[in-house]
């Protein structure tokens, strides 16, 4: 093999696509895959951007185009742990700017806010009273030990 036709290895601002499998270890779901893209198409991601958890990114770092591998990550290097802070009560009139006209709303239900800045955020309803509501806007995969399964099969 040549060095042309070397595999690549993955850096800090490389493309990659890939397959992966990301499996609840723990909480709710234990067990199942969180997501799979074995099962359809595989997805280009950006090294860098926050496009992945810092945990998943560095398990990427420096390796070869081709290479497939499993690997369990505890909680706080995936997602990081819960955040109580990350609780917080938004009035109605809140929720209501940010949702469409009329929307009846539920627990379990994500809305997607307007931050002071112009970027969105977003929380999934937990608690529903007549004047607020309790939002969680911790990331779904928070406080969860996962376990990836990583196929690389290119990288630019």
């Amino acid at each position: 093999m040549t060095s042309s036709q070397a595999a690549q290895h993955v850096r800090p601002d490389s493309y990659v696509t890939l397959h992966y499998r990301i499996e609840l270890l723990t909480g709710p779901g234990a067990g199942t895959a969180f997501v799979d893209t074995f099962l359809d198409r595989p997805a280009t991601l950006q090294m860098g951007i926050g496009q992945w958890a810092p945990g998943i990114e560095a398990l990427l770092l420096d390796r070869p185009e081709g290479d497939h591998f499993t690997a369990d990550l505890p909680a706080a290097q995936a997602y990081g742990e819960r955040n109580a802070d990350l609780l917080r009560w938004v009035s109605r009139d809140e929720m209501a700017r940010n949702a469409p006209p009329d929307t009846e709303f539920e627990a379990g239900d994500m809305i997607e806010f307007v931050a002071p800045n112009g970027g969105r955020y977003s929380g999934v309803l937990k608690t529903l009273r007549d004047d607020a509501a309790l939002f969680d806007f911790n990331h779904p995969l928070a406080g969860i030990d996962l376990q990836v399964e990583i196929k690389i099969l290119g990288v630019l």
